[in-house]
């Protein structure tokens, strides 16, 4: 575990607050679901909850079924990094944060389809990439946007359309419904 430095006290509520500089640096937003956790040596310790992280492996097997059906690599996230891929380099990605732009995406619940030429294309993670087209559509849960399902290529001059967009918002649509049952 690493000192801040930073002290707090507890309000007369029980509540206390996380500094400003610890909640940007851990992508830490308003409403965002925190897990509480405790060690035998009474420290309490805060983890931003994922409730797509929670479908891991269902989410892992059904990026695993869409790369085979498709051919192109599918990556699924929560709000703040790749939680499964399949069909491109596992290790690349993988625990990844995702891009600013990304997370933008997916808290407008905006469905894209695009290639890298056109300014609606974004980057999936902070770093560099070599993909050509997407479709992303994002993961609505009881009414909150959670993550997201993307369908991407590294082949150039591809384009996607209708057919992989439909495929994004059916698998988003089922994670969704996956995560309220």
């Amino acid at each position: 575990m690493k000192a801040t430095g930073i002290v707090r006290r507890i309000d007369d509520l029980g509540r206390v607050v996380v500094p400003k500089e610890i909640r940007r640096t851990l992508r830490i937003r308003e409403g965002d679901p925190l897990e509480i956790y405790t060690d035998r040596e009474g420290q309490i310790i805060l983890k931003k909850y994922s409730p797509v992280g929670e479908l891991g492996e269902f989410a892992r097997q059904y990026a695993e079924s869409l790369a085979q059906t498709t051919g192109n690599v599918i990556c699924i996230t929560d709000r703040d990094q790749i939680i499964a891929v399949s069909g491109g380099s596992r290790k690349d990605m993988l625990m990844k944060p995702i891009s600013t732009q990304l997370e933008n995406l997916i808290e407008e619940r905006e469905n894209i389809t695009a290639t890298r030429e056109e300014r609606r294309f974004v980057p999936i993670t902070q770093g560099e990439e070599e993909f050509q087209a997407q479709a992303i559509s994002p993961i609505i849960c009881e009414g909150d946007a959670i993550g997201s399902v993307i369908i991407t290529t590294k082949e150039p001059k591809k384009h996607f359309g209708e057919t992989e967009q439909k495929l994004t918002l059916s698998a988003a649509g089922f994670l969704g419904k996956q995560m309220e049952n």
